[in-house]
């Protein structure tokens, strides 16, 4: 359970209304998600799934999908998953391991998962697959706790 401070801020609305507010709040502003592609096609308290369609402007050298790419969606589905309570929560280290790359037209699926949350840090493991369910990276992030909202108004 979070701490008190999260209870005041989301007075009378059940936790999956507030990760589904702050997450309609947040994509409305994030042009780098939404310029990407990505779509948020899941979302709960401590959690999100975004989808990206891997595209030509985002094939490296090799044709494959940019690393720096998948990077950026599993990012985008942490930071949706750890603010997902209305604390503005940022990141404070990241660790990706790719396992396989994304080739052109796949559809690729991040889904992040709160691992650990205590005081004003918190772990979260994000995992990118294909259309098929290969797995593609994995990454872990660290997240901190600022003071205020996510979203102000939910």
């Amino acid at each position: 359970m979070r701490e008190a401070n999260y209870r005041d801020i989301t007075e009378g609305l059940d936790p999956q209304t507030v990760a589904e507010r702050v997450r309609d709040g947040m994509f409305a502003n994030d042009r780098a998600s939404q310029g990407l592609g990505m779509e948020i096609t899941g979302i709960g308290p401590g959690y999100a799934k975004i989808t990206m369609p891997v595209r030509e402007d985002m094939l490296n050298g090799f044709s494959i999908c940019h690393g720096g790419f998948i990077t950026t969606l599993a990012d985008s589905a942490f930071a949706f998953a750890c603010n997902s309570y209305n604390e503005q929560t940022v990141a404070s280290g990241i660790s990706v391991d790719f396992m396989a790359p994304g080739r052109p037209g796949d559809l690729l699926t991040a889904e992040a998962r709160e691992v650990f949350v205590a005081g004003r840090t918190g772990v979260y493991d994000i995992t990118v697959t294909n259309q098929k369910g290969e797995l593609i990276a994995v990454m872990r992030g660290k997240s901190y706790r600022l003071k205020g909202r996510a979203v102000v108004d939910l």
